[in-house]
């Protein structure tokens, strides 16, 4: 299975598993599932550090590569094609800039969206896990 980390599981993979159901860090376990994370996500992460509303373990930087080996995850660069497809994602969607990425990102690539924001788990235009499951 290849696998979209959507922002706030790739810190809750990190930084409190606890908030990942038992299903979900099996999916994430296991070797035979690819992992990815959307570039915009550390752009989220970035941003929710500056503003103070998360507080990391270590610097960002170290944070970001250390996590993505920790958890062999590869990261997807915004591209043209998913900055596009982001505003022609199927109405209605949120409005939500980063969200609209994330999710053009893994409908290009053909990606499970893994997260707990109901917005995008009752959307019935992208394949998506429940993370608290």
């Amino acid at each position: 299975m290849k696998l979209l980390l959507d922002t706030h599981v790739w810190v809750w993979a990190v930084e409190d598993l606890r908030q990942i159901g038992r299903k979900t860090r099996a999916l994430l376990k296991d070797p035979a599932n690819e992992r990815f994370v959307c570039a915009v996500s550390a752009l989220e992460i970035a941003r929710l550090v500056w503003s103070g509303d998360i507080t990391l373990q270590i610097p960002l930087h170290e944070w970001v590569a250390r996590s993505l080996e920790d958890l062999r995850a590869d990261s997807l660069p915004v591209t043209v094609e998913i900055a596009v497809e982001a505003y022609h994602l199927p109405e209605p969607f949120h409005r939500d800039p980063a969200d609209r990425q994330i999710v053009a990102c893994a409908r290009l690539h053909e990606l499970s969206m893994v997260t707990a924001d109901e917005r995008i788990l009752n959307w019935q235009h992208a394949t998506s896990l429940d993370a608290r499951k």
